[in-house]
């Protein structure tokens, strides 16, 4: 009999019921496709960090601009100054309004008016009482060059003891109420200038002045002393009435308590000096600034102001004038840039739309295979969102992180800039996957059997019909007009993608029309070629688009850049005139010349006499140069500052006037009939043969030039004298050694005389580019372009491996057949090569088209030159074509797609066919 088991009784308790472990779908998937996961979490993160550091990186150059726009002007353009005269005081006790507490009281009121982002630096802040008609000096023993009794003024400031340290007797104290005798301090300039010391007495109208202190000024170029120079160091000045005279000037700094003794000896006002403070100003702050400022100057805060200093209270200030030429620059310059910052924006977004084509087309059956079971399309995008929000939206969120590490103020843009680009690396894939709405039997889509729709036509006239009118807005108004367009800023977007368009619709024609001869040759490489170069699916159209934005805008950038970089040569070459200029007011000596010669670098070394010769027409002076007429030839030529023939300037013998070369301003002027000039050295008469714009010693100018042999026959005495030497030597050369000029220049300059003054075309080509406005907004221009070739090299990588599986299967069965490895390389490039050729095509004809077009309304003076006019002036530097910048970037393209075809060979020839030829693969 046999025994079963029986179970045990119930105990009221359930056994444990084991429940398998839960398995995403979107882990599943990224765990199986680890490779392309990472790509795209690194394409995504190096997009989100550029997006993201764009905008802090534009706020920190333009706050870097703003405050050394306003850091570097003089003290007193940079200075809010409140005035307050006799006549607009309230109150019936004057004394009391020129009281030191009553000026206090008053000082804190107006600064509490000041609020962000007009910041004052209140150690520099001055205020107090002064004469503002200086009152003469009636002491016979002060110095008078020429007659004229001095005019001293008077101050009774602030903050005396903290700008000053005392080198002999001590700080003013204040004279008891109705005393007609002050103490003053002098600084130890003033005093050394007017003869003064401790113990001195100067006698005003009304007031007797005793000298108490010597001081010596702690910043003398600080706001306190440089705004008011008189408080500083005495100074000449020359007197208005005929015959003009020398007179001395000179300020008396009195203690801050003796203001109400002031009217007893001139016209008093009362003033208050804020240097603003530019440590906390950043970009955004500069239009709020000029606002607040011309309220305080003309608007409601200047009613206020006058509620606390007194009904007749001015205030007056540079700072809205420097604010106006920051803020022109900026604009732009924004305009400029976000040219480009639209084309690597287009290019980045079309990139990571193509990151979805491989996968998408992997899996295609797969995603087919669940539509035709029943899968709902919302479904399907949403799992494929979820599958690749799981990479992009870290790898965005540590692309803005890092963005982070930029200098910047704001984070909201950046935030912002790094989640769209989060959002579009998310949905790039769901968005290739919608277009399975229903299952379709395989078909083939290439480019030359497809056709286009009333859709792609309806769209392909809408860009189009943008594109002409961003282009005509920008003709019309330039860049320099200020603000940023955002019509305007894609022109060469719109431009690049209607290329793209057309040259994809054109791109069956070639194809067809050169696969009728190959068909017919006895080789099958060229018609393999074109036949697979014809079966590129109809999305190629993407890759394209790319490519053709990314060379449109690296062809645009490469043009701005170079004609920053002619401008700027040509700049201070039109500045200096040669490599080097050494002038002096008086003659140089021959043995500098001859020193300078031979410092390594220069080829050249040409002394020049010049001078000034007043014009008969009471117009413009000329300048008159004199040198020898073979070496300043050579010296035009190297240059390029009118070059002429010394022939020209041959000396004619005899008493026949002398050729001169000229500008054409001097044939208008004065025609070009024989005229004289009466130099120094004696009468010559000239008559213009040469006409040309510029000359190196006098660049742009009005002047005459001369062969110096020709001078030297005519006045041979005066023109040997020493004293009518050469003032003028220009350099010319290559790489010229700085340190050896200044020490020839130091070695041949008596030491009773100032050294000759060297310019350098180096150095003035350098101090073009100092702003860090301009300096910011190029090295983020440059880097824009980096990264649009950047892109544009991975689009085109992405488009060459999208059908490599393919091309590798075909070459293993060709090479089963008989194909050598030299003509599946050949096949290879034959292939890649149409469709590279039409990007680089593509990108040459627009670039030139946007270049041709958007040039004349693009002014680069703001970026390539600081503190030059704007659009409409003559110097304004216009968008150059430049060759180099349409060529090469479309010749790295072919480069490129040649040399990723050739790595392809290579890795495939070393696979076998057996690998590449398995049963059951579908490709």
């Amino acid at each position: 009999m046999t025994r079963y088991p029986v179970s045990p009784a119930p105990t009221g308790r359930s056994a444990p019921v084991h429940t398998p472990p839960r398995t995403y779908w979107w882990r599943a998937r990224l765990h199986a496709s680890r490779t392309t996961a990472l790509a795209l979490a690194a394409l995504v993160l190096v997009t989100a960090f550029l997006a993201a550091a764009f905008p802090r990186a534009r706020e920190a150059y333009e706050t870097d601009g703003v405050r050394q726009a306003l850091g570097s002007a003089p003290p007193d353009q940079r200075t809010v100054e409140i005035t307050v005269s006799r006549a607009d005081l309230t109150g019936g006790d004057p004394a009391a309004a020129y009281a030191a507490p009553e000026l206090a009281r008053q000082d804190r009121a107006i600064r509490g008016q000041f609020t962000a982002p007009l910041r004052v630096a209140a150690a520099d802040a001055v205020h107090g009482v002064r004469t503002t008609k200086a009152p003469a000096a009636q002491d016979a023993w002060l110095p008078r060059p020429e007659g004229l009794t001095p005019l001293l003024s008077l101050y009774a400031v602030s903050g005396l003891d903290r700008h000053a340290g005392v080198t002999r007797g001590r700080l003013p104290h204040a004279a008891r109420p109705g005393a007609r005798t002050l103490e003053a301090a002098v600084t130890v300039a003033t005093a050394r200038t007017l003869h003064l010391h401790e113990g001195s007495r100067l006698h005003l109208a009304g007031l007797t002045v005793r000298i108490c202190g010597l001081l010596t000024p702690r910043a003398p170029q600080g706001p306190y002393w440089a705004v008011d120079p008189l408080m500083a160091a005495a100074r000449q000045d020359v007197s208005v009435g005929p015959p003009p005279q020398r007179y001395w000037r000179a300020g008396l700094l009195l203690a801050p308590g003796d203001g109400p003794a002031l009217p007893a000896a001139a016209e008093p006002e009362k003033f208050w000096r804020y240097p603003l403070g530019t440590g906390a100003l950043t970009g955004r702050d500069a239009p709020l600034l000029r606002e607040r400022l011309v309220s305080l100057e003309h608007g409601a805060a200047q009613a206020r102001l006058r509620t606390v200093a007194g009904a007749g209270a001015l205030a007056d200030s540079a700072v809205d004038g420097l604010l106006d030429s920051f803020a022109r620059t900026r604009a732009a310059i924004a305009l400029v840039l976000a040219v480009a910052a639209c084309g690597i924006g287009t290019v980045a977004a079309v990139v990571l739309l193509m990151t979805a084509g491989p996968a998408a087309a992997r899996r295609h059956a797969e995603l087919a295979l669940l539509r035709a079971r029943g899968a709902s399309l919302a479904g399907l995008t949403g799992q494929l969102a979820a599958e690749t929000a799981a990479v992009a939206l870290p790898a965005a969120a540590a692309g803005g992180g890092l963005a982070l590490l930029v200098p910047g103020e704001r984070l909201l843009p950046s935030l912002l800039a790094a989640a769209a680009v989060g959002l579009l690396g998310t949905l790039a894939l769901p968005l290739r996957a919608a277009a399975h709405r229903r299952a379709r039997p395989a078909e083939r889509g290439d480019l030359v059997r497809a056709r286009p729709s009333r859709r792609r036509t309806v769209a392909e006239l809408t860009l189009l019909v943008l594109a002409v009118g961003a282009v005509l807005a920008l003709r019309r108004r330039g860049t320099a007009a200020g603000g940023v367009d955002t019509l305007v800023s894609a022109a060469p977007v719109l431009l690049a993608g209607i290329a793209a368009l057309v040259l994809t619709r054109l791109y069956p024609l070639p194809l067809r029309l050169a696969a009728r001869p190959a068909a017919r040759r006895a080789g099958l490489t060229g018609f393999l070629s074109l036949a697979r170069a014809g079966r590129a699916p109809a999305t190629a159209g993407l890759p394209l688009l790319a490519l053709v934005v990314a060379l449109t805008t690296a062809s645009f950038g490469g043009s701005v850049l170079a004609g920053i970089a002619t401008a700027r040569d040509r700049a201070a070459l039109t500045a200096v005139g040669a490599e080097a200029r050494i002038s002096a007011g008086r003659a140089l000596p021959e043995a500098l010349r001859r020193a300078v010669a031979r410092v390594p670098g220069v080829t050249d070394a040409v002394p020049i006499r010049i001078g000034i010769q007043p014009a008969d027409d009471n117009g413009p002076p000329l300048y008159l140069v004199i040198a020898d007429a073979e070496a300043y030839s050579r010296l035009a030529r190297a240059t390029g500052l009118g070059a002429f023939d010394a022939r020209e300037l041959a000396d004619p013998g005899g008493d026949r006037p002398l050729p001169a070369l000229v500008p054409p301003g001097f044939v208008t002027r004065f025609g070009r009939a024989p005229m004289a000039l009466q130099p120094e050295f004696g009468q010559l008469v000239i008559r213009p043969r040469v006409v040309r714009g510029d000359t190196p010693a006098q660049p742009g100018g009005d002047f005459v030039v001369l062969n110096s042999r020709s001078v030297a026959r005519l006045h041979p005495d005066t023109y040997a004298d020493p004293a009518n030497g050469p003032s003028l030597l220009l350099l010319s050369g290559h790489a010229l050694d700085a340190g050896a000029l200044r020490a020839a220049l130091r070695a041949h300059t008596p030491p009773s005389e100032r050294p000759a003054r060297l310019t350098l075309r180096s150095a003035e080509r350098a101090a073009l580019a100092d702003s860090p406005l301009q300096q910011g907004a190029e090295r983020l221009y440059t880097t824009a372009v980096g990264a649009g070739a950047g892109f544009a090299l991975l689009a085109l990588l992405l488009s060459l491996l999208r059908d490599a599986p393919q091309r590798a299967q075909l070459l293993s069965r060709l090479r089963t057949m008989g194909l050598t490895p030299a003509q599946g390389r050949r096949l290879r490039v034959l292939e890649a090569l149409p469709q590279a050729l039409l990007a680089a095509l593509g990108g040459v004809l627009t670039g030139a088209a946007a270049i041709r077009l958007l040039g004349p309304g693009t002014d680069l003076t703001p970026l390539a030159l600081p503190d030059a006019p704007g659009a409409g002036a003559r110097n304004a530097v216009r968008l150059p074509f430049d060759a180099a910048s349409l060529l090469l970037p479309s010749a790295g393209v072919l480069a490129l797609a040649l040399a990723v075809v050739l790595a392809q060979a290579r890795w495939s020839g070393r696979r076998r066919e057996s690998t590449e030829l398995r049963a059951g693969d579908p490709r």
